[in-house]
């Protein structure tokens, strides 16, 4: 079986506006850097973390998180 890559380093260049890792249990996970949402921003769908558990579905949650700026 070939073994599932990621990097990293290519996400955070892709989403510099998030801190992104993944944890030892290996769900992936991205904060916003130095960002405080607003009660009006939370309530559009913003959210302070993300996660999942899958690289793809990882991506497309920061992707759906920006194009709701």
């Amino acid at each position: 079986m070939t073994p599932v890559t990621y990097d990293l380093d290519a996400i955070r260049t892709v989403f510099p506006s998030w801190s992104v890792f993944r944890s030892d249990a290996g769900a992936f996970y991205a904060t916003r850097r130095g960002e405080t949402l607003t009660d009006q921003q939370i309530d559009a769908g913003l959210q302070r973390t993300v996660c999942a558990d899958g690289l793809a579905n990882f991506v497309r949650l920061l992707q759906e998180q920006e194009g709701l700026r």
